[in-house]
């Protein structure tokens, strides 16, 4: 019988503040663009009621995007993906002040507009720094934890898996080596997202969640994103708009394998993922 994996007691600095990632915590999607691959929320109304239902099914983070990153993206340029933030996080601000919101995004002006105009606490990049080259020196200097996601700029191989050995043992290497670079411009709070989904075959991506608790290794808490995901549709034979079940049961395994961040869409089922694993780590 597969055994919950012990959590290390991470915290991390959230605008002074420690949150305690001890028990799993829920970071709730907000899309906030006409055309990410699952979900999105156009005008004010929508943000505001989208980022109330985050807030009350028990998200402790609010992700905000304005740029999808969905498989094939054209990205809006720099000036609209920040109208867009800037007309989302005004209405988040508004509707739940105290929130601990977290921006989507691989630009890193666009990441200091967002802190700077709107205390945004969190930075969470897709492109693990390879798309703007400047991010890691912003992040510094704004000093915000990063919630850093593998996403290889030059992918390994083309269109062919490698062998679970090797393809972990890049993985590895990668993520060292940025954290390396974090930790002497001297970013203290990392998180790791494993990148589910981004320049993986579907194979690489089940031999990751298999092998998740490997990652331990690097001493970061860990952020998994597997919510409506092509790793689930493309399998089962069915669209993101189906792949609820599957998210939630990819977030238990994360969760068995000591994931402390879920990123997902349907809050509250997430929040019962962790609920019911915890029951059963201290049910021994």
């Amino acid at each position: 019988m597969q055994t919950v994996h012990e959590t290390l007691p991470y915290s991390i600095n959230v605008g002074g503040d420690l949150l305690s990632l001890e028990v799993p915590i829920v970071m709730g999607i907000l899309n906030a663009t006409p055309d990410s691959f699952y979900q999105h929320h156009e005008g004010a109304e929508a943000i505001r009621l989208r980022t109330r239902q985050i807030i009350e099914e028990g998200a402790t983070i609010v992700d905000v995007g304005a740029c999808s990153t969905r498989p094939g993206f054209v990205p809006p340029d720099e000036m609209e993906e920040m109208r867009r933030l800037r007309e989302a996080l005004k209405v988040v601000r508004e509707e739940s002040p105290k929130a601990i919101v977290s921006v989507d995004t691989f630009r890193a002006d666009v990441a200091k507009m967002c802190v700077d105009e709107f205390g945004v606490q969190m930075v969470n990049d897709i492109s693990e720094g390879n798309l703007d080259k400047e991010m890691f020196k912003t992040i510094a200097e704004l000093g915000v934890p990063y919630v850093l996601t593998h996403n290889p700029s030059n992918p390994y191989r083309s269109g062919e898996s490698e062998e679970s050995e090797k393809f972990l043992s890049r993985f590895m290497q990668d993520m060292g080596n940025k954290v390396e670079k974090l930790h002497e411009l001297g970013v203290c709070d990392v998180i790791l997202d494993p990148g589910f989904g981004f320049g993986k075959t579907l194979e690489e991506n089940y031999i990751l969640m298999q092998n998740l608790e490997v990652l331990h290794e690097l001493h970061l808490p860990l952020l998994v994103g597997v919510s409506h995901k092509s790793m689930i549709y493309k399998l089962l034979g069915t669209t993101p708009d189906e792949a609820q079940n599957g998210s939630t049961v990819l977030h238990t395994v994360a969760l068995q394998k000591g994931a402390h961040i879920l990123r997902a869409h349907e809050v509250r089922e997430a929040k019962e993922c962790i609920k019911i694993c915890q029951m059963l780590k201290n049910s021994k």
